[in-house]
């Protein structure tokens, strides 16, 4: 399984596509918010996506579940789930849906950590990034084992590669 994993793109419709164009074949595409796009804008078909706090317009869900293969993936931008401080309100989120894939963003800032079998990603922004870090997305891939890769939105180069070890 490959996931694509975006947030905090901020109205930047260029971006988005050259990651669309550079990750082809994957089996999702998400972003987590804070696109400051139309809902019907072409660029963000057959992405899932999620209402973030800079969108405006209300037309995206607060938050959204999808099933692919094995995994449940739950998904909200972050900003009523207290991301910044702590990850339990999200961990309560997963647990109400039984997910063990947690999407979110609002922080800018990016990260993966396994807890109690439940991965959780923030992609970091994909224009804004914050605390001196580049902007990034990610590149979550499961097979024998779990990986998350955060690439450069501008070149598709990895930043940083995080390994799990699952049961």
């Amino acid at each position: 399984m490959k996931l694509i994993v975006m947030s905090d793109s901020h109205g930047d419709q260029e971006t988005i596509q050259s990651i669309r164009d550079r990750e082809t074949g994957a089996d999702g595409y998400f972003h987590c918010g804070d696109s400051e796009l139309a809902a019907d804008a072409g660029i963000l078909q057959g992405i899932e996506i999620v209402q973030g706090n800079c969108d405006w317009n209300g037309t995206f869900p607060e938050s959204a579940t999808t099933e692919l293969g094995n995994q449940k993936i739950v998904m909200v931008h972050g900003h009523q789930h207290g991301v910044k401080e702590s990850l339990m309100q999200l961990k309560y989120a997963a647990e109400q849906v039984n997910a063990n894939i947690v999407l979110f963003g609002h922080s800018h800032l990016y990260g993966a950590e396994l807890q109690d079998g439940v991965l959780y990603v923030n992609p970091g922004s994909t224009l804004l990034p914050r605390d001196g870090r580049v902007a990034t997305y990610a590149v979550i891939e499961q097979g024998d084992s779990l990986m998350v890769t955060f690439r450069s939105p501008e070149t598709g180069e990895a930043v940083e590669k995080v390994f799990f070890t699952t049961n």
